[in-house]
């Protein structure tokens, strides 16, 4: 089960000291839905809401592919990671013959105006792991970024209250006025890497979604943190093969337990 995610705070007496696996990285950039925040559900539910409507007023030909949008399956392998109009365009295709330009505008502004009105009636946390090694990352001096296809990331970050932890942020809108392409394409989270001051070579990208994971690859990045917070063997086997160098359910995985940080037991 996901754990849940819950307003910074700190755990423990002792501060957090960084895992082997990141000491040698000379900055970090974290993709920001279902990564720092728990913001990946309320972007699965705008979609189903979405693409379910659309179904319903125009079923595929195949009754096979009548079935509703899947918020794990359907959003893992078409949505995630990607723009709202490379999205909508992946999955209407798995569905639908050649879908027009028009229907696939559509179902993005109809999901972009479903995510708003969720995310200010409902608002974001920040997963309180991912907080403990930013945290720790801060106080060992490494640069960190956050990086978001979404247009919302700031107002995301802001809302959990997580903004001043990162140094750097690349959003939706940034992406846009650059022409950077979307994933699987690395552009943005070189981008993230670039502001920091960082090469590729030298920085961790965090993801959990497998397009992010394979961007991470293709950019040459150091290491590529995949996290799975289903703790699915499916999901980490499919990170593992998009590029992920390691798979971890929570972010405080990458806290060193010997020396005053200490992994989260089940459930907490």
């Amino acid at each position: 089960m996901e754990q849940p995610a819950h307003r910074t705070g700190t755990t423990g007496t002792s501060p957090d000291v960084l895992a082997a696996e990141l000491r040698d990285v000379r900055g970090v950039v974290f993709d920001t839905d279902g990564v720092i925040t728990d913001s990946a559900r309320v972007h699965a539910a705008a979609w189903k809401e979405a693409f379910d409507a659309y179904l319903r007023a125009h079923p595929p030909p195949d009754p096979a592919l009548r079935r509703p949008f899947d918020v794990r399956d359907d959003y893992l392998r078409y949505v995630d990671g990607r723009s709202r109009l490379d999205g909508a365009a992946a999955f209407l295709a798995s569905r639908v013959p050649d879908p027009s330009h028009e229907a696939v505008r559509a179902v993005a502004e109809a999901k972009e105006a479903l995510f708003t009105r969720r995310l200010r009636e409902d608002g974001v946390d920040a997963y309180p792991g991912t907080v403990r090694l930013v945290r720790a990352l801060r106080r060992a001096g490494v640069p960190r970024a956050a990086a978001s296809a979404s247009r919302h990331a700031g107002e995301l970050l802001t809302r959990a209250g997580v903004l001043d932890l990162f140094d750097v942020l690349v959003d939706g809108g940034e992406a846009a006025r650059l022409g950077l392409p979307g994933k699987p394409r690395p552009d943005l989270f070189l981008e993230a890497a670039r502001r920091l001051g960082v090469p590729a070579g030298s920085a961790a990208v965090v993801e959990d979604a497998l397009a992010g994971v394979a961007a991470g690859r293709a950019g040459g990045f150091a290491l590529v943190v995949g996290v799975d917070r289903a703790a699915s063997e499916e999901t980490r086997q499919g990170l593992l093969r998009h590029g992920a160098d390691l798979v971890v359910r929570d972010l405080a995985e990458l806290l060193d337990t010997a020396r005053g940080g200490r992994r989260p037991g089940p459930g907490e």
